[in-house]
């Protein structure tokens, strides 16, 4: 087949201890998935219905790397999350039969430019310019959920600098694993290569140029950035 231009290369993760790589097909990202959060940010965890938003799949930015500090903000946030990282497709999926389609899980940091998406949120727009920006997706080596099971409870935190800024417990999840990959599979048919960011704790804040982000789940591989200016 004949392209106008070179296709864009194939997006992938690494994967603990394996030279073979996890192909990303979509990022799925769930909001206010720890009370905590959900209050913090104004609203109310025991009424609220998951929701989803997205990011690109080039978003996806290795541990380790050093990345600009993002474009068109003044208020770039942190947010640790535990990342699902689906293996067998589906539609329309069991609570019950969830877990099966789940290849592995990472530590990832979903980047938020807060006042874009404050911007967005006040006219009623969609959130995309606040979440889905260049290198907005870090993420750590992936582990199969054969080797570290499937995680539910376990401290998941976040340090800036040396300084822990997240503190949390995978328990406080409002939505499960199997709660997420099944609602999520009712309105997306999920494929091989999906990655779903399943919410943050509390005490989200701003990062600046220059700092060293670390952040970890009990059990993964930590992730780490740092923010050139």
């Amino acid at each position: 087949m004949t392209y106008v231009f070179d296709p864009p290369a194939v997006v992938s993760a690494a994967i603990a201890g394996q030279e073979s790589r996890f192909p990303v097909h979509r990022i799925y990202c769930v909001g206010r998935n720890y009370a905590a959060h959900a209050l913090e940010m104004g609203s109310d965890p025991d009424r609220e219905a998951p929701f989803f938003f997205m990011k690109p799949a080039d978003a996806v930015v290795a541990s380790g790397a050093a990345i600009a500090f993002a474009r068109n903000t003044e208020n770039l946030h942190y947010e640790i999350e535990l990342v699902i990282a689906i293996g067998k497709g589906g539609r329309d999926i069991a609570r019950s039969e969830a877990l099966d389609h789940v290849f592995g899980y990472g530590v990832g940091i979903d980047l938020t430019r807060r006042d874009r998406q404050n911007e967005a949120k006040d006219a009623g727009r969609p959130w995309d310019i606040g979440k889905g920006f260049d290198n907005a997706a870090p993420l750590a080596p992936l582990h199969p959920a054969s080797q570290v099971g499937h995680p539910t409870a376990g401290r998941i935190w976040l340090a800036v600098n040396g300084e822990v800024r997240q503190d949390s417990n995978l328990d406080q999840l409002i939505w499960s694993v199997p709660e997420i990959v099944s609602i999520l599979s009712r309105s997306w048919d999920l494929k091989p290569g999906d990655l779903i960011y399943s919410g943050t704790p509390d005490k989200v804040g701003p990062l600046h140029p220059g700092d060293v982000v670390t952040g970890g789940i009990d059990g993964l591989t930590h992730v780490k950035i740092t923010l050139t200016p």
